[in-house]
């Protein structure tokens, strides 16, 4: 067994073996300057139709209800960004770069039991959980808290020499380890997040309406979308990167090397035309396990039908 003075680099150590851009740690405790923040986007009913952003309030802001004892919060990172000849071109009708491979709750969440077996192999006995955004746990605050970058004015989570294409996963455990600080906000004066939102989602720097947003009409949103935001979608038919493809600290993303995040074969091929006519069986083989199987099939045939016809 290792020394209590070895675990938190070990830790550290595993996980960037296991492909994790990073990995900080923050104790467990009551999120107190979250908690004003959250429960005033809920009242201003920025969450639109996502319900199940108001459950679970109390869980949200402190880690100790979700794992009984919790005194540390390991936050890890993992790149997604494609290599530019992955991407899609821009005059397709696109999805977000997150979706292009394989879902990544189920990348993860392998990572991440793999990571709790050998801390457990190497510290002992270990309570602890695995969250990859499927559990009201507020992942941004906690990688701030533990020193992995700001939440920007786009309220992505930004790291500096890095930028903001990545997955945030976090395990928490009762195991007491060192805490790492947070960072300053290097944000500046720049509001090229807030100039390029074509919905006008970032109502004002660091606050995202999230009922005005792309990824919510064509994710979340379950219903007819809205004939006001017609023609505000440019070609995005399932989420939008354009907060973070117009950020500047995004010049620094470098390809990810997670081959299960590598996209479908003939994804980037798809024409307008292709993506018009796109059949189930066609839906089926590109996106079998891809995040786009959120949406449906209906759902991304609804999506490309407004963006098309605005309709």
């Amino acid at each position: 067994m290792l020394p209590q003075s070895e675990w938190a680099p070990f830790i550290k150590r595993r996980a960037a073996e296991l492909g994790f851009m990073a990995c900080g740690i923050s104790k467990a405790e009551f999120l107190e300057e979250e908690a004003p923040r959250l429960e005033t986007w809920l009242t201003k009913r920025m969450n639109g139709k996502m319900g199940y952003m108001e459950n679970h309030f109390d869980k949200r802001l402190d880690p100790r209800l979700l794992v009984d004892g919790a005194k540390s919060v390991i936050s890890l990172l993992l790149n997604y960004y494609p290599a530019p000849e992955d991407q899609q071109p821009d005059e397709t009708l696109k999805i977000s770069k997150y979706a292009y491979g394989r879902d990544y709750h189920f990348v993860i969440k392998d990572k991440l039991k793999t990571l709790l077996a050998d801390m457990e192999a190497e510290i002992g006995a270990i309570g602890g959980r695995c969250f990859v955004d499927s559990a009201p746990v507020l992942d941004k605050a906690w990688a701030k808290k533990s020193g992995l970058g700001w939440v920007g004015k786009n309220s992505n989570l930004i790291t500096p020499g890095t930028g903001s294409f990545y997955f945030i996963a976090e395990l928490i455990v009762d195991v007491e380890l060192p805490a790492d600080g947070p960072i300053r906000d290097y944000c500046g004066t720049c509001t090229k997040c807030l100039d390029a939102c074509p919905t006008q989602a970032i109502t004002e720097p660091y606050v995202v309406d999230g009922s005005k947003c792309i990824s919510y009409f064509t994710i979340e949103l379950k219903d007819q979308i809205p004939t006001e935001v017609a023609g505000q979608f440019g070609n995005w038919v399932f989420g939008c990167d354009i907060c973070q493809d117009v950020c500047p600290w995004n010049r620094f993303s470098k390809p990810h090397q997670e081959p299960q995040f590598n996209p479908a074969p003939g994804l980037k091929d798809l024409t307008p035309g292709d993506w018009r006519e796109i059949t189930h069986e066609l839906f089926t083989e590109l996106f079998r396990q891809s995040a786009v199987k959120r949406t449906g099939y209906e759902g991304l045939k609804r999506n490309i039908k407004f963006v098309v016809d605005g309709e």
